[in-house]
């Protein structure tokens, strides 16, 4: 089936499923990069440790939300 004939057909879907098409496309598009997860996966256990062990200090939703 070429690149046409797909559109066609897609544009013949109800709204419902197009959606469903274009989140899958879309999805396909942006597959993680493994070595960015990693990074943010240790970053992320770091600073979860630094916090239970008090090191940083936390800002409340309210503080954050009147910058």
């Amino acid at each position: 089936m070429d690149s046409k004939t797909i559109i066609e057909s897609a544009l013949n879907l109800s709204p419902a499923e197009k959606l469903i098409l274009i989140d899958a496309i879309s999805e396909s598009l942006n597959e993680p990069n493994k070595e960015i997860e990693k990074y943010w996966k240790e970053e992320v256990e770091n600073r979860y440790k630094a916090y239970l062990d008090g090191k940083i200090k936390t800002i409340s939703i309210e503080d954050v939300f009147k910058k």
